[in-house]
């Protein structure tokens, strides 16, 4: 019978060249490009960016009136209407009342608002654990949902949509 001896150094360099193979897999990164509606100008893009089981999703859009817009992820991935309506409403897979993100009820869909400056261009930023990038469970899945920018503020009171005007962009989250 034959015995393998490995040095440390051997042993050390297959544990560290096996985690550097891994790493890259971790992340999932998807970029989105959203279509004017309601007869907008409204551009922009969106990312979303899952890494150790939290979602980063970045907007930055352009053609805005300034003040303040509400953003939400919808039910569908459909922009087809002009107006966006074939988006659907509120992604809410946990059955909750409409709200302000994180605090009390809300649902899932119910990112909030941002505010476009005096040219027209915003940006929001919100990092969570309650989205996933296709890991199939219905409750956290954003693949297949639609992304709405609304011409007004999110009330955060009003239901089931937070009163925030006309769809003035929309973007399909998808592959």
């Amino acid at each position: 019978m034959k015995k393998i001896i490995l040095t440390t150094a051997v042993v050390f360099a297959i544990i560290i060249g096996c985690k550097t193979n891994t790493k890259s897999a971790d992340t999932k990164e998807l970029n989105i490009a959203f279509e004017s509606k309601s007869n907008s100008t409204v551009s922009g893009t969106a990312t979303f960016v899952e890494k150790k089981g939290k979602v980063t999703f970045v907007a930055k859009l352009a053609g805005l009136k300034p003040g303040i817009h509400a953003i939400h992820i919808h039910e569908k991935s459909d922009c087809t209407a002009a107006d966006g309506s074939s988006a659907g409403g509120h992604w809410n897979p946990t059955f909750k009342n409409h709200g302000k993100w994180g605090v009390g009820e809300y649902h899932k869909g119910d990112i909030g608002n941002f505010t476009a400056d005096e040219k027209g261009n915003g940006t929001i930023t919100l990092t969570t654990d309650e989205w996933c990038i296709g890991c199939g469970d219905a409750s956290k899945d954003i693949l297949g949902k639609g992304l709405i920018v609304h011409q007004g503020a999110d009330d955060f009171t009003t239901q089931p949509s937070g009163n925030s005007g006309a769809r003035v962009a929309c973007s399909a989250i998808i592959k």
